[in-house]
C-alpha cells in the first residue's frame, strides 16, 4: 500500500470562498515550515542563505508595501485635486494644472482675490465670455452640476461592471478578513485597480465622503498582491494577515500623514492578531509609506495632508467646559448617524432600492450638487473647508471667516488679539451652520452607495463646522465680556485667549471618535496632523466623552454595525459574554436532529465517503474509532478529503469505490485480490480542541476568540457528542441579544 501523501497535494490545507480559516493549524504549519529551514541551515551555505532570505523576507515585503501605497496616496491626492477643480473651471496655460498651480506664479494674485487669475478660466468665461451676471452663475452652476453626475456615474459603472469589491470604504471587510474570514477577490488586482480610480472619481464628484476609509482598502490590496511574491506568505493565511495588519497600518499613514498614529489604529480598530513582531513591521511600513508619500508631495506644502496646522496660543483650564460640550455633540452625532445610516442601509439590502445603485447615486449626486453650488463651504472639497476650519486667522488670511474689525490694529506679528466679528464672519457662521445641516443630513445617505466612500473625512467636517462655530462664540464672549469671572483672571482686553481653529479641531476629533469609537489612535492621528503636543489634553477630553456618550447610546461602532448588517462572522473581542449556557445546549446536533455525521477509522470504503461528502454540505467530519464506540480519533476538512480522494483516483493504482480508507497509522494485513486501501492520515488533524458537554459557552466563547477556531467538539466521558462551529457560537450570541440569528449569513 502507498502512502501517497508522503508529497504534498496542491489544495490541501487550502480554504474554500467564505470560510473561517483555522489559526491553530496555520501557526503550527508555519512552526513546522521555520523548524524545517533552521536544520537545513546548518547543512549547506546555500540553505543558510535561504535562511536568511527567509527571515529577511518580512522586511522586503514592508518596504515594498510602504512604496506602493505611498505611491497610490500620491497620485490619488493629486489626481482628486485636479478633478475637483475641473468642476469649476480650466487652466488655459496647461490643462493638467489645478487652480492653485494655475495661479502659483500669477503676478496678479492677490491676498483679498486670490481667485482671480487671468490663467484659470471659469467654465462661463469659456463658454459665454464673461465671469458677471445671472447667466454666467447659471453656466458655471450647470457645469457644476454635470461634472460631478460624470464622475459618479462613472465611478458607480465602473465599480458595478469590473469589481463590485471595490464599494464602501472596506473597513468593515477588512476587520473580518483579518479575524480569519476568506473572501476571494476582495483583496485582488482588479479590486485595487478600479478602487484606485473609481476613489478619485467619488471624491471629485463632491459627494459627502472621503478618501481615508478606501485608503486602507488600497493599503490592504498592495499587501495581499505583493504577499504572492513570497512563499512563506502566500502559502499561509495566518501569516498573511500579519501582513494586511501592517498595511492597514500604511494605509491610515498615507491617508492622515499620521505613521504613528496608522499603527495604534491598525492595533486598535482593525487587528484580530497582533503580536509584537507585527507591531515593529507596521511601524517600518507606515514610516516608508509616509516618506514615499512626503517624497511626492502632493499638496505642495511639504506636509502629508492638506489640512495641517500649528496653533501657538496656551489653551486655558476653563475652555475643557466647550471641549467637553463638543465631545458630548460628537458622541450624540456619532450614535444618531451610526443608527440612521444602519436603517437605510438595511432598507437598501431589503428593498428594490438595491437593484437600482447607479440610479440611487446619481440622485444623491445631484442632490448634493444642486444643493451645494450656491454654498462656498459646500462648494469646496471637504479637506479643503476643514482645512480653513482648523485655520488661525493670520494678517494675510482673506478668508470670510477672518473677517474682523480692526484687523491690522496690531503690534504683536502675526499673532491677532480677540477682536470683533466683521460682516463676513457673521455671513461665514450662517453660510456653515447651513453647511452642518447639509453633511449631517446627505452623510447618512451616501455612506454605504455602491462607490468607494470613506467616513473619516465626512465625520471630521461636521465635527469642525460645529467646533468653529462655537470658538468664534466664545472668542466674542470673551471680547464682549472679559469682566466676567469666567475670563478674568486670565483673558485681558486685546489679548489673543480663544483659538476658534483649536475648536474646531477638538469637534472634528469628538465626531469621527463617537462614530468610530476611536480613542487612543484618534488623539495621535490628530496631534499629528496638527503638530500641537499641547493640545492632547483637550482633544483626549473629547474622544472619551464622546466615546461615553455614543456607548450609552449604542454600543457598536460605525465597522462593527456593518459587519452586523452584512451578516460577516465576526467574534468581536471588546464584548462580554455574561449568559449562563453550557456547550451543550449550543451544539449541533440536538436533542431531536439526526445523529451527528462521522467518518470511522478504518471501516469505510472510497464511495462511502463520497456519499457523505455529495449529501452533506459540512466543512468538516469528526473521525471516530467506530460508530458503536464514538471514541473520537481526530477532525479532517471536506476540502481535504475532496482533494486528497480525487488525486488518489488519478495516481495511485488499484484505488476504486470499494477500496478502504484507513485514518489509522498501521493499516492490517489484506488477503490477495482485494482493491488497495487509502490511507489518508496525513489530512487528518490528531488534535482537534474538545470541551466536554458541561463546559459554560461564555469559556467556549473565550476559547474561539482567543484561539480563532473554526470548531470545537462536545464529549461526554470522551465520547463524541457534537460540534460547535463559529456560526453557532455567533447565532447563539446574536439569540441571547433577541437579534434574528439567521442574520450570520456565511460560515
Amino acid at each position: 500500500m502507498m502512502d501517497f501523501l508522503e508529497e504534498p497535494i496542491p489544495g490541501v490545507g487550502t480554504y474554500d470562498d467564505f470560510n473561517t480559516i483555522d489559526w491553530v493549524r496555520e501557526k503550527s504549519r508555519d512552526r513546522d515550515r521555520h523548524r524545517e529551514i533552521t536544520n537545513k541551515s546548518k547543512e549547506s551555505t546555500w540553505a543558510l542563505i535561504h535562511s536568511v532570505s527567509d527571515a529577511f523576507s518580512g522586511w522586503l515585503l514592508m518596504l515594498l508595501i510602504g512604496l506602493l501605497s505611498g505611491s497610490l496616496a500620491g497620485l490619488i491626492d493629486i489626481s482628486a485635486h485636479w478633478m475637483t477643480d475641473l468642476k469649476e473651471g480650466i487652466c488655459t496655460e496647461g490643462l493638467w494644472f489645478n487652480h492653485e498651480h494655475c495661479c502659483w506664479d500669477s503676478k496678479y494674485v492677490t491676498f483679498e482675490d486670490k481667485d482671480k487669475c487671468p490663467k484659470w478660466s471659469s467654465w462661463s468665461q469659456l463658454l459665454i465670455s464673461t465671469d458677471e451676471g445671472a447667466f454666467a452663475y447659471i453656466v458655471n452652476y450647470f457645469m457644476y452640476v454635470l461634472w460631478a453626475l460624470l464622475f459618479a456615474f462613472l465611478a458607480v459603472s465602473l465599480v458595478k461592471v469590473f469589481a463590485p469589491y471595490a464599494c464602501g470604504s472596506g473597513i468593515p471587510e477588512i476587520k473580518t478578513i483579518l479575524s480569519g474570514f476568506i473572501i476571494r477577490g476582495y483583496l485582488g488586482k482588479w479590486t485595487l485597480i478600479i478602487k484606485t480610480i473609481t476613489l478619485v472619481l467619488a471624491v471629485s464628484s463632491g459627494l459627502s465622503l472621503g478618501k481615508e476609509g478606501p485608503l486602507v482598502h488600497v493599503a490592504c490590496c498592495c499587501g495581499n498582491i505583493l504577499c504572492h511574491c513570497f512563499n512563506k506568505y502566500r502559502k499561509n493565511e495566518a501569516k498573511r494577515r500579519e501582513v494586511l495588519s501592517a498595511a492597514a497600518a500604511a494605509g491610515v499613514s498615507v491617508a492622515f500623514g499620521a505613521p504613528i498614529g496608522g499603527v495604534l489604529f491598525s492595533l486598535e480598530e482593525v487587528s484580530y492578531y497582533f503580536p509584537l513582531k507585527t507591531l515593529w513591521r507596521s511601524f517600518f511600513a507606515a514610516l516608508v509609506a509616509a516618506f514615499t508619500l512626503r517624497s511626492i508631495n502632493p499638496f505642495g506644502n511639504s506636509r502629508l495632508v492638506l489640512f495641517y496646522v500649528e496653533f501657538h496660543t496656551p489653551w486655558h483650564l476653563f475652555e475643557l467646559v466647550p471641549f467637553i460640550l463638543l465631545g458630548i455633540f460628537g458622541g450624540l452625532w456619532g450614535a444618531l448617524f451610526i443608527r440612521t445610516n444602519i436603517a437605510w442601509c438595511r432598507k437598501r439590502k431589503t428593498t428594490q432600492l438595491g437593484k437600482y445603485p447607479v440610479i440611487e447615486v446619481l440622485v444623491v449626486t445631484a442632490i448634493t450638487a444642486i444643493l451645494a453650488f450656491p454654498n462656498e463651504y459646500t462648494r469646496m472639497s471637504t479637506s479643503e473647508l476643514i482645512s480653513e476650519l482648523f485655520n488661525d486667522c493670520g494678517l494675510l488670511d482673506s478668508s470670510k471667516l477672518c473677517d474682523y474689525e480692526n484687523r491690522f490694529n496690531t503690534s504683536k506679528g502675526d499673532e491677532l488679539p480677540d477682536r470683533p466679528a466683521g460682516a463676513g464672519v457673521y455671513s461665514a457662521m450662517w453660510q456653515l451652520a447651513l453647511t452642518l445641516i447639509m453633511k449631517i443630513v446627505i452623510t447618512i445617505f451616501t455612506f454605504g452607495m455602491k462607490i468607494p466612500s470613506g467616513l473619516f473625512i465626512p465625520s471630521m467636517a461636521v465635527g469642525a463646522i460645529a467646533g468653529r462655530l462655537l470658538g468664534v462664540g466664545m472668542e466674542q464672549l470673551a471680547y464682549y465680556h472679559h469682566d466676567w469671572g469666567i475670563f478674568n483672571s486670565w483673558c485681558s482686553q486685546g489679548a489673543d485667549c480663544i483659538t476658534p481653529g483649536l475648536y474646531a479641531m477638538v469637534g472634528a476629533a469628538a465626531c469621527l471618535g463617537g462614530v468610530t469609537r476611536m480613542t487612543v489612535s484618534l488623539v495621535v492621528i490628530m496631534f499629528e496632523l496638527t503638530g500641537g503636543l499641547e493640545y492632547i489634553v483637550p482633544l483626549m477630553a473629547a474622544a472619551m466623552t464622546s466615546k461615553w456618550v455614543a456607548d450609552a447610546l449604542g454600543r457598536e461602532g460605525i465597522y462593527d454595525a456593518h459587519i452586523r448588517l452584512n451578516g460577516y462572522p465576526f467574534l468581536e473581542a471588546k464584548e462580554e459574554f455574561a449568559h449562563k449556557t453550557l456547550a451543550m445546549d449550543v451544539m449541533k446536533p440536538r436533542r431531536n436532529d439526526p445523529l451527528l455525521t462521522v467518518l470511522t477509522q478504518d471501516s469505510m470504503t472510497v464511495e462511502d465517503v463520497e456519499t457523505i461528502i455529495s449529501e452533506t454540505t459540512y466543512s468538516g467530519f469528526p473521525v471516530v474509532v467506530s460508530r458503536e464506540s464514538q471514541r473520537l480519533v481526530g477532525f479532517v476538512l471536506r476540502r481535504d478529503l475532496i482533494i486528497s480522494i480525487e488525486n488518489a483516483r488519478k495516481k495511485q493504482d488499484g484505488v476504486v469505490s470499494t477500496s478502504i480508507i484507513y485514518f489509522t497509522e498501521h493499516s492490517p494485513p489484506m488477503p490477495p485480490y482485494t482493491p488497495h486501501t487509502l490511507k489518508l492520515r496525513n489530512i487528518l488533524d490528531l488534535s482537534p480542541f474538545t470541551v466536554t458537554d458541561l463546559t459554560p459557552m461564555e469559556i467556549v466563547v473565550d476559547i474561539f476568540r482567543k484561539l480563532g477556531l473554526r470548531q470545537c467538539l462536545v464529549t461526554h466521558n470522551g465520547r463524541l457528542l457534537g460540534i460547535i462551529t463559529k456560526k453557532d457560537v455567533l447565532k447563539h450570541i446574536a439569540q441571547m441579544a433577541n437579534q434574528d440569528p439567521d442574520s450570520i449569513l456565511f460560515n
